[in-house]
């Protein structure tokens, strides 16, 4: 019986998530009235630096992916909050019927947003309009949004070094 090798739905729109070049226009967060949440909105812009390629161009192809990556990304971070801990099992992975289920297309342009998936709290929302231009907004999350950006940018996560005596 032959293998199938060829790479499931999931992974090709992740690997075309992380191919869409972007920049980070503006950041905004604010503490909710509850005290102890965060909220996050991104304001970033599908662009090549290096290139001259047409935002609207980056969208009609890699819109799908970037949305995909991005919201791939708030499941893996996402944990249970009160009772959805029932639901909640780490080794869980964000699918392309959650991803469908949560997708829309509006005159604005294609948006996901998540609430509550199989016990984990996303709370996110990303707006992709056909100029180009990305809003990424999270609640209760804290500052991960920022993470994931930087993840799909490529870029490694700052980690504390000792402070002990230097190795003679």
């Amino acid at each position: 019986m032959p293998i199938d090798d060829t790479p499931s739905a999931e992974h090709q729109l992740f690997n075309t998530g992380t191919l869409v070049p972007f920049r980070v226009l503006d950041t905004q967060t604010e503490i909710a009235p509850d005290k102890e949440n965060l909220f996050v909105r991104v304001e970033l812009m599908l662009e090549d630096d290096q290139d001259d390629t047409d935002p609207e161009a980056l969208v009609e192809w890699g819109a799908f992916g970037f949305l995909y990556a991005l919201t791939a990304l708030s499941f893996h971070d996402a944990r249970p909050r009160g009772t959805s801990a029932v639901e909640f099992h780490s080794e869980d992975r964000f699918t392309v019927a959650d991803f469908l289920e949560a997708v829309s297309f509006g005159c604005d342009g294609l948006r996901i947003e998540t609430d509550y998936v199989r016990g984990r709290s996303m709370k996110t929302e990303v707006m992709i309009r056909p100029d180009g231009r990305v809003t990424l907004t999270t609640w209760g999350r804290g500052k991960r949004a920022l993470h994931w950006l930087d993840r799909l940018q490529g870029k490694r996560r700052l980690q504390a070094v000792s402070s002990g005596p230097a190795a003679g």
